[in-house]
């Protein structure tokens, strides 16, 4: 598959539902201002699996993307259902290589809820948006903001992330925007700051 420049493309792995890949995308469209496409799904590798662990490795995961072939993105985000770690934590709801190519986003913790309760899908639509775009603004070289409410402040806990907005705070917009114009010189020149 062939796009123009300034294109994110996401990638579904396993059966990830169609309302979340839409939401997805229109969240990156509104956020970056960069269009956003829904690619094939892929097979979750064999090789990222810890029998021990019962996770997946999201650096095994990111390096089995680096070996596909997506022709004409500038960045990727896979979306996928099951329970990610890197070695350092215990789980990571997203992973994304800093200044790289390549990022993760986990649903299967974003669908729990307090208590016994399981959050509607709207809740669910809206924490994946937000591990997501926090995932890209790693791509693009932003760091984790010391801003609250920043969408590049760091959530550890489902609670740090609804806590979070769907918004970067004025010095990480500012700072995306120059990234974007950097990295994706045909790119559109602004990101939005508000969705």
């Amino acid at each position: 598959m062939d796009f123009k420049k300034g294109c994110i493309g996401v990638v579904p792995f396993g059966e990830i539902p169609e309302i979340a890949l839409r939401d997805l995308v229109t969240h990156i469209h509104s956020c970056f201002n960069l269009r956003a496409v829904v690619l094939p799904p892929m097979p979750y590798p064999p090789a990222a699996y810890d029998e021990r662990r019962k996770q997946y490795n999201a650096a095994t995961i990111i390096k089995a993307l680096e070996s596909m072939p997506f022709q004409g993105c500038d960045k990727i985000i896979g979306v996928l259902n099951m329970d990610l770690f890197i070695p350092i934590f215990t789980y990571v709801m997203g992973e994304a290589q800093e200044g790289g190519k390549y990022a993760l986003a986990s649903m299967f913790r974003l669908r729990r809820g307090h208590g016994r309760t399981m959050p509607l899908m709207e809740k669910i639509l809206q924490r994946l948006s937000k591990v997501a775009l926090h995932e890209i603004g790693h791509l693009f070289n932003v760091g984790h903001c010391m801003d609250e409410k920043c969408l590049m402040h760091f959530s550890g806990s489902l609670q740090d992330l609804d806590s979070i907005s769907l918004n970067f705070c004025a010095y990480c917009s500012e700072y995306l925007r120059d990234a974007i114009r950097r990295q994706i010189p045909s790119g559109l020149e602004k990101p939005r700051k508000k969705i």
